[in-house]
């Protein structure tokens, strides 16, 4: 037939290029021989009325370009009972993961990337996705409002770093973020929330999770909406914070509507965030029907909240002992950052910013009734003693001397101003 006279044609070009001979110059000797057999096909065979050329490829064709994983071929991820760190902007780095991780951390995620800095190889924004050996089941979040962007990153992501699964952040309510469309914006832009989701799932080998929040208004919640749709949209997980993006963080988080949306949600896990400052947070928590808990203030306030929940106990840390947790934190930061000037100078700002919520802690033994609830702001009171009043006090002096108890003096006109306005609100 026409297509054996085809074949034999192209076996004696591949012959007489085995031989040393140049059928084409424009083939380089670097071509391997499967890539000259595939051109010499791709050469014959559009004169065959009977047979279709192969799809046009860019390059030598691999395996990738024909060849996609099915969703029951991508790595999974058990969430399921699990305490999950929250993603933490500025307070959320390596070295504070490293400190819950020990407490009993079971989920860690890097701070928000922005999409753009990573296409844009940012090294600052790259660094965020850097994983500490210790985090065994770690994610990175990524922020951005537009599908090709979106995809990109995940690509590179998917690529370049060793993460267990990525998240969209649907839930930012930085005004810089969300009059861009990103963050709590792309709640209400479903169509590129879909593209997003879809492209991202489409070139992602490990799962594709999403945070958001109850809606943008307060008294108009739309995520439960959005969650049925996102089931189809092919997310492995959702995590759901129980406020608004008007809320930011001035009222309860509504744990009713978690549990509503955790029922709609069923099969795909869907975490809760939102007050939880205790183990019996935790536990009623858990009573709604959410597969588990993300956790973010209590952990800046308290991160042995770890330990208390799975010991279902209270636990009265001491000055000297929360002293330690610190100086393990400034250990690990040298360690990241470096050791010289502009090094110490970083994991001492790092430090402020934690110690900035860290101060609003009351030993248990000095509760009046237990447990503490996160949003009730302590009184003036003193400590059991100096050190215990030292780490009460809410002003930035004191908590400069005790980044010099573990870093030495600040330099000459040191001032900080922490950058987490929790009390914002419109």
């Amino acid at each position: 037939s026409q297509y054996n006279n085809y074949l034999v044609f192209s076996c004696k070009y591949v012959e007489c290029f085995q031989n040393g001979g140049n059928i084409f110059p424009v083939f380089s000797q670097r071509f391997s021989f499967s890539c000259f057999f595939l051109a010499v096909i791709r050469h014959c065979l559009p004169t065959c009325p009977d047979i279709q050329p192969p799809v046009k490829t860019v390059g030598p064709l691999t395996d990738a370009d024909v060849i996609k994983l099915r969703p029951c071929e991508k790595k999974k991820v058990d969430f399921q009972d699990k305490l999950y760190l929250a993603p933490l902007t500025t307070c959320g780095n390596l070295p504070f993961r490293r400190v819950c991780k020990r407490f009993g951390a079971d989920i860690t995620c890097g701070e928000m990337a922005m999409c753009t800095n990573l296409l844009q190889g940012h090294q600052s924004e790259w660094a965020l996705l850097k994983r500490h050996e210790s985090e065994d089941l770690f994610g990175v979040q990524v922020e951005g409002c537009f599908p090709d962007t979106m995809t990109r990153c995940a690509e590179l992501i998917s690529n370049y770093a060793d993460v267990n699964f990525v998240d969209i952040n649907s839930g930012c309510p930085i005004d810089l973020v969300y009059k861009k469309g990103g963050g709590c914006g792309l709640m209400t832009r479903t169509r590129k929330f879909e593209q997003i989701i879809k492209g991202m799932n489409y070139v992602l080998d490990v799962p594709l999770t999403v945070k958001i929040r109850t809606g943008v208004q307060e008294k108009s919640s739309i995520a439960h909406k959005l969650i049925g749709e996102m089931k189809n949209w092919g997310v492995s997980m959702v995590t759901l914070h129980g406020r608004s993006r008007e809320q930011r963080y001035t009222k309860l988080a509504d744990w009713d509507y978690i549990s509503t949306c955790a029922k709609l949600a069923n099969p795909v896990p869907l975490f809760g965030n939102g007050d939880i400052l205790s183990y019996e947070d935790a536990v009623k928590a858990k009573e709604t029907g959410v597969s588990g808990v993300m956790i973010a203030r209590g952990a800046l306030i308290k991160p042995w909240i770890f330990t208390e929940i799975k010991e279902s106990r209270h636990w009265d840390v001491s000055s000297s002992e929360r002293l330690d947790i610190l100086r393990d934190f400034t250990n690990f930061g040298l360690e990241h950052w470096g050791s010289d000037t502009r090094g110490v100078e970083k994991t001492r700002n790092f430090l402020l910013e934690w110690l900035s919520f860290m101060c609003r802690y009351i030993p248990v033994g000095l509760l009046e009734r237990v447990p503490q609830k996160i949003n009730e702001r302590p009184p003036y009171y003193m400590g059991r003693n100096f050190l215990e009043s030292l780490m009460a006090s809410q002003n930035v002096d004191d908590w400069i001397r005790i980044s010099e108890m573990l870093l030495g003096p600040v330099p000459k006109n040191f001032n900080f101003l922490p950058k987490h306005k929790a009390n914002s609100y419109k």
